[in-house]
């Protein structure tokens, strides 16, 4: 269920945003930064999110808002799915924001061998999903998540900056999952995917 609060706050953060980049007076520009701070602060009672992270989503941005984009990787082995685990000990799909000169295939690529050690190859799209519809907690800003199924090509895993291990997890033995990154029903989704030869790629 949305938490009304925070669909307050996103709509006001971009309508001031907005209000920002086109306004041409000093004192609307007052105005529509103190709704900006106003939306950040309204998000701080809401989202588990850290102050400077939300002072920085909300207030560094410009131009008209639009969605950010997230690419998952969905790899499989003999039957199981590759997660990666994050630092909090959480595990995920290997994945991450779409770099601006990336498309989502190579971006999905990029963040696979940066987070699993692996090169992989695109095969199929499985879904475009918003992420408001899918998992929690809130976001301070709208996100776009793109899923791929891909196949392995070389590489091997390797700790890094972001991930501190890898593993193969059948359906009914996934671990802990970052809920914020990847839920039981988006992996569920992408092992329906790997099954069906005839899959037709879904988005909300």
């Amino acid at each position: 269920m949305k938490d009304q609060i925070v669909e307050w706050a996103k709509e006001l953060q971009s309508i001031a945003q907005a209000g920002l980049y086109y306004g041409k007076d000093a004192y609307d520009g007052e105005r529509y930064q103190r709704v900006r701070d106003i939306a950040a602060e309204m998000m701080l009672t809401r989202a588990d999110i850290p102050a400077e992270k939300i002072k920085g989503l909300f207030c560094a941005d410009s131009g008209y808002q639009t969605p950010k984009i997230d690419t998952r990787a969905a790899i499989f082995e003999d039957g199981k799915i590759l997660l990666v685990r994050e630092k909090t000990g959480e595990w995920t799909l290997p994945g991450g924001w779409c770099e601006y000169n990336l498309s989502p295939a190579e971006n999905t690529m990029k963040e696979a061998k940066e987070e699993a050690g692996l090169d992989v190859e695109p095969m199929r799209l499985i879904a475009v999903q918003d992420r408001e519809k899918h998992n929690m907690p809130p976001h301070a800003f709208h996100i776009i998540k793109v899923f791929f199924l891909c196949r392995v090509i070389g590489g091997a895993f390797a700790e890094n900056i972001e991930t501190t291990a890898s593993g193969w997890f059948a359906l009914d033995a996934l671990p802990l999952l970052s809920q914020d990154r990847s839920t039981q029903e988006q992996v569920k989704m992408c092992f329906d995917a790997y099954r069906d030869e005839n899959w037709k790629a879904q988005f909300d």
